[in-house]
């Protein structure tokens, strides 16, 4: 399975992707490849992104007789947002966004919606393909999704380690505040983006207490602390791994050869 650390999106997303996968229509339709929106890709380079607003639009393509899907995601970063106030996915603009619309212009199979989020890191390097307009609202293509059995089968994910390859940069600066989970093992995640799916009244100022709204699994703990250095996410090989909360919020391994130190 192949994530880079700007999809965020998992636990949240898989049950949505399960969903649709699992459905009569799905399996009863054509086959629908995959555009080529990957072709001509940039590296783009964006900072003082914590705290800001974006979503990600998943446009799913494949052969339902096969069961092979494929999501290409598309990230608002960078995009809508002339004034720089932050939100690269204004609400006002995503309530007008007929996706049942857009599926059926890009030829897709179905679609999900995953956002909008707050990103919890200040920096992110990503590798950019086609912008495409989602009805007044710009995305770039930023990956493939191939997914696996079991969002097909609708498994619940929350506090499952996943494992993800990535070619992203992430840095959160020195005084930045981060969010931990530690797994029953003494491995630790920093949430690198919030979400606002399955609560849209979470606010960014309150992550700080986010640890007494989770119903963590048995053996794991959040907390938080203010950075002394600077945190730079690493991967093994290009491989890392991720976790959400039941909240839908995501976190990346850290410490070891995951990242310069273990906060």
């Amino acid at each position: 399975m192949k994530l880079v650390t700007n999809t965020t999106t998992i636990t949240t997303m898989l049950k949505l992707l399960g969903a649709f996968v699992v459905g009569a229509s799905l399996l009863a339709g054509c086959a629908k490849p995959k555009p080529v929106d990957d072709a001509q890709l940039k590296r783009l380079e964006h900072d003082g992104i914590m705290g800001t607003r974006y979503t990600e639009f998943l446009i799913v393509w494949g052969n339902p007789l096969k069961k092979e899907f494929v999501a290409g995601v598309y990230n608002t970063d960078g995009l809508n947002d002339p004034e720089g106030k932050g939100d690269t996915t204004p609400q006002d603009k995503l309530d007008k966004v007929n996706l049942k619309e857009v599926e059926d212009e890009m030829e897709a199979l179905s679609h999900v919606l995953n956002g909008p989020r707050l990103w919890t890191i200040d920096h992110l390097g990503v590798n950019s393909g086609k912008k495409r307009d989602f009805q007044g609202l710009e995305a770039h293509w930023v990956m493939w999704f191939p997914i696996p059995d079991e969002i097909r089968e609708g498994k619940d994910l929350s506090y499952a380690i996943m494992p993800a390859l990535r070619d992203t940069d992430m840095t959160i600066w020195k005084g930045s505040r981060v969010y931990i989970l530690d797994d029953p093992e003494g491995n630790s995640f920093v949430m690198k983006s919030a979400s606002l799916i399955k609560d849209p009244n979470q606010e960014f100022e309150d992550l700080k207490d986010l640890g007494s709204r989770l119903n963590l699994a048995e053996g794991w703990n959040f907390r938080t602390k203010v950075l002394e250095e600077e945190l730079v996410f690493k991967t093994k090989d290009g491989k890392s791994f991720i976790v959400q909360d039941d909240i839908g919020n995501t976190y990346d391994r850290v410490g070891g050869p995951y990242s310069n130190y273990k906060p």
